[in-house]
């Protein structure tokens, strides 16, 4: 009944317009002395000084070399998914959404990326490319990849989480020759010979860019070891009044579909500032697309608005020498075959 009661509290906040969702939740909250106005006027004046910074930040940066200091690393959240690091395979446990968000991104990404390479090898769709997993975990989103026929490396700065990948992807024989994890960041990878300059058919970061620490950092790497033509999916949460109170306050507090404290509102980004950031690093957005989870059945689906959760489909743009082959790749084997 608990769980209902909110489940139709969300689908109900969902429906409504923003201002709508506002008036209701000052009105409920004021009651007990809580002013829902003096949260959304706090937040915005922290966003525009974030806003401030990040711009003064960009401003310091000349011809985008990124010198050795800049991390995405965020020590605290390190230190978060550290202790849940053994949890990550209990599908009823704090991971529970993630494990039902694969309905969703596992065909958002498969199918993006066979519209541009084609699929030679039934039932191995994705045969051929490799893929790196930023931020993977435990692995939940590197397996099903892996599962496809791509060659599938997962990286994550916590170790005892790669440790947990790496155990629970030994027990499937079909993965050990597709599936790699390795505990380093995205940026001591870009820097390593293994992440030179066009490696990856496809960068995933899936429910990754909102606890970073650096996002300028992060769009230079993933530009960086992708291929020309290369794609980067990225799901994530919106920084929206809504997001807040269903993605923080119910989800973490009330309803406690995920540990509380997991996420930072101030970290959210919208799809707009998204699309800004990776376009000012060499990227072209093809597609952003909403998604909505509901808590009664643990399911995720599709929907236009892009008000709380949303993923995201951009590609790097090919070298000029390659716009005329789509599908360099065929005449790479074409040439092996003469």
């Amino acid at each position: 009944m608990y769980s209902n009661k909110f489940g139709r509290l969300i689908l109900g906040l969902y429906s409504r317009k923003p201002t709508a969702v506002r008036g209701l939740m000052q009105g409920e909250a004021g009651r007990g002395g809580f002013s829902w106005t003096a949260v959304c006027k706090q937040r915005t004046l922290r966003l525009q000084r974030s806003v401030c910074l990040e711009h003064r930040a960009m401003l310091r940066q000349t011809g985008g070399a990124r010198s050795a200091s800049h991390s995405t690393v965020d020590p605290d959240e390190v230190r978060r998914f550290q202790s849940l690091a053994s949890k990550w395979w209990d599908e009823q446990g704090e991971f529970a959404a993630l494990h039902a968000m694969n309905d969703l991104r596992v065909p958002f990404v498969r199918d993006n990326l066979l519209n541009v390479h084609r699929a030679r090898h039934p039932g191995k769709p994705l045969a051929g490319l490799r893929v790196l997993d930023v931020g993977c975990g435990g692995g939940l989103l590197t397996e099903p990849l892996g599962r496809l026929g791509a060659d599938v490396l997962g990286i994550d700065p916590v170790e005892d989480s790669i440790g947990t990948a790496q155990l629970h992807s030994s027990y499937d024989p079909d993965l050990c020759d597709r599936v790699s994890y390795r505990a380093c960041t995205l940026e001591e990878l870009s820097s390593e010979g293994e992440g030179e300059t066009g490696q990856f058919d496809a960068v995933v970061a899936s429910e990754v860019v909102e606890h970073l620490a650096d996002l300028e950092t992060f769009a230079f790497c993933c530009n960086h070891v992708l291929k020309p033509g290369g794609s980067l999916f990225i799901t994530t949460l919106n920084k929206t009044n809504l997001s807040y109170v269903l993605g923080i306050i119910v989800a973490e507090q009330l309803l406690r579909i995920v540990p509380s404290g997991t996420h930072d509102w101030e970290k959210f980004i919208s799809p707009v500032d998204l699309e800004r950031l990776l376009e000012s690093n060499g990227f072209s957005v093809q597609s952003v697309q909403g998604m909505l989870y509901n808590p009664v059945s643990g399911a995720w689906s599709w929907t236009n608005s892009t008000a709380i959760n949303y993923a995201l489909h951009a590609v790097k743009p090919r070298d000029r020498a390659e716009e005329g082959n789509p599908h360099p790749e065929d005449s790479q084997a074409a040439a092996a075959h003469s």
